[in-house]
This record gives structure tokens, sequence and C-alpha cells, in this order.
């Protein structure tokens, strides 16, 4: 395999990684916003009986795809498997 593509698959990967993490980050803001200040948020979403419920499971699915996606970065720069593999 060429030295260029193994190159370009790495900050392929790296890129795919900063954008898991980015989404996971957003996740938790706006998991944060709706624990925070429920009534700003029911404007918005007519559900309110899921939405104490809904508030943490976004922030749990945030907490771990930004994890996720820090550990992929870690992986994807230092080449290392069992870093891509978590």
């Amino acid at each position: 395999v060429p030295m260029g593509v193994l190159s370009c698959m790495k900050y392929l990967m790296f890129t795919f990684n900063v954008l898991v993490f980015a989404g996971g980050t957003c996740l938790v803001g706006v998991g944060v916003w709706v624990a925070v200040d429920p009534a700003g948020f029911q404007d918005i979403v007519a559900a309110k009986p899921v939405l104490s419920a809904g508030a943490y499971l976004l922030l749990a699915v945030g907490i771990a795809l930004s994890l996720l996606g820090f550990l992929g970065c870690c992986g994807a720069l230092r080449r290392s498997r069992p870093l891509l593999l978590a």
C-alpha cells in the first residue's frame, strides 16, 4: 500500500472523529440546556413528560460520543489500533 494512501486514511479518520466529537459536544450542550432550563425548551418541543428523561439521555449519548471521538482522534494521529477499536 503506498504511503500516500495511508496518510490520506489517517487524516480522513481524524476528520471523521473530529466530527463525531463535535456532534457529541453539541448533544451535551443541548442536554445541559434542557436539564437546566426546561421551560425555555418546552416552547420548541411540546412533549413535556419525557423532557427530563430526554435531557439525561442526550447527556449520556453526548458524553459517550465525545469520548469515542476524542479517543478516535488520538488513535488516528498515533496510529494506535486499540484506541481506534475503542
